[in-house]
């Protein structure tokens, strides 16, 4: 991989927090707990996710340049879910917790020298996986939720569509229409 691919995906990485926080706001808070079938996520239990996902590529990160040719740390998601109890976790304060980990894993990422990318540690699902194929992974990962999300989203818009505005009368808008009917009636 030359350097201007991997700055790339460097600036992508180090993006995704701020992508997470704008694709939050497309979704109304009222159906972040919404499930579109029993075996996915809602977008709640997701941030909770991602925020794991994040403790725990920091330490796998640092491992990598610290400990080459180590085992990486196994991390089994539907495990984590379970036994943490996301539904009664801050969304707030795992949103925060992305931030500040990506910032701090992108900061260090930015000023590694190049010999470093190849180091590589013994993955559980992708075999022996060098820092820069890891980066890789990494930086797909914030956008495949969001895209979950976005599916979840449109799944929840098919049963609950928004409300049309009120239409407004054709009638002066000099007087409210309470004031109006009033005066007609008169």
């Amino acid at each position: 991989m030359n350097r201007e691919v991997r700055r790339q995906q460097l600036e992508s990485f180090g993006r995704a927090p701020a992508l997470l926080s704008i694709a939050l706001r497309q979704f109304p808070k009222k159906m972040w707990l919404y499930k579109p079938v029993p075996e996915r996520w809602s977008i709640h239990e997701i941030i909770l996710h991602l925020a794991d996902s994040e403790a725990s590529a920091y330490i796998r990160c640092r491992r990598f340049i610290a400990e080459p040719e180590s085992p990486a740390l196994k991390f089994d998601p539907a495990r984590w879910a379970g036994a943490l109890g996301y539904f009664h976790q801050s969304t707030r304060e795992a949103l925060e917790i992305i931030r500040r980990l990506r910032r701090a894993t992108y900061q260090l990422l930015v000023a590694l020298p190049e010999p470093i990318w190849e180091h590589r540690v013994n993955h559980p699902t992708d075999g022996l996986l060098s820092l820069a194929g890891w980066i890789e992974i990494q930086e797909r990962h914030i956008p495949h939720h969001i895209e979950q999300m976005k599916q979840s989203y449109d799944t929840w818009l098919k049963t609950h569509p928004p409300r049309k505005p009120a239409s407004t009368s054709r009638q002066s808008n000099s007087s409210p229409p309470i004031m109006r009917m009033s005066l007609s009636t008169l």
